[in-house]
């Protein structure tokens, strides 16, 4: 604003308007910000001795689930020693000690006994563990490589096989190959069906496929060429069984021809 009149003219500076209701806000939030931080300090004083026993609780559980888990994984490399421990048997030579080492037994026969011991103790004592599983799966195998043995082979291969884990699809593929020595084709067939749907890192769907592809050949060549013909293109390993599995089957037509 000016004023003249034979006055000083004096320049006026107009400050901004400043929102009152902006103001009256922010006072607000901060009355009430102050007025939550007194009430939680009220409420931490006045259970402070609920909130210790909390947070003692709290530390309790803590270290339960630390405890368990440092206690499972002992308890898992106590399995694997086991395990590691009748597989290194599996491998031991057999002859005098004094010729071939300590680890070496003097006899077949007490070689397969002392490897069948220990199998035996790992399902006894670890019964739900993985390692168990494993344990039956070589129990079924060695049982199986006995005609008079198929039956516990069978028993032991089934309850390897009822795991979820990949050792398990090992399991259906050793029993597939039980059944067919039975003559159980239809059993056989439907597990491997099985394993080709469902793959693991262990019996890949090629593996299983052409195991499938043997076992039909006798009785249905076609079919079983029908599922070995993708493969023989395949590198290395499929390849080369499935080309192998294929001449099999031409050398058995033509031989049931002449």
């Amino acid at each position: 604003m000016y004023h003249t009149g034979g006055l000083r003219r004096v320049n006026i500076r107009i400050l901004p308007e400043v929102s009152v209701d902006r103001l009256t806000r922010k006072q607000l939030k901060q009355d009430k910000f102050a007025q939550e931080v007194g009430q939680t300090v009220q409420f931490l004083e006045q259970h402070r001795r609920q909130i210790i026993r909390i947070g003692v609780a709290a530390l309790a559980v803590v270290v339960l689930v630390s405890g368990w888990v440092f206690y499972s994984r002992y308890q898992k490399s106590v399995r694997q020693k086991e395990l590691a421990a009748a597989m290194d048997m599996m491998q031991a030579p057999i002859g005098p000690p004094a010729l071939y080492g300590p680890s070496a037994f003097p006899t077949a026969e007490e070689k397969e006994h002392a490897i069948e011991r220990a199998l035996q103790q790992i399902v006894s004592k670890h019964p739900r563990s993985e390692e168990a599983l494993i344990a039956r799966y070589f129990l079924g195998g060695r049982a199986a490589s006995d005609p008079a043995r198929l039956d516990e082979a069978v028993r032991q291969l089934n309850l390897a096989a009822e795991g979820n884990s990949a050792y398990a699809s090992l399991a259906k593929l050793a029993l597939a190959e039980v059944y067919a020595v039975q003559g159980k084709t239809a059993d056989a067939e439907k597990l491997l069906k099985s394993l080709i749907d469902r793959p693991t890192i262990l019996v890949s769907k090629e593996q299983a496929t052409i195991t499938l592809a043997r076992l039909l050949a006798p009785s249905r060549p076609e079919e079983a060429r029908k599922l070995l013909e993708p493969l023989r293109s395949a590198p290395g390993p499929v390849g080369r069984a499935a080309v192998e599995a294929l001449d099999a089957i031409a050398a058995a037509t033509a031989g049931a021809g002449t």
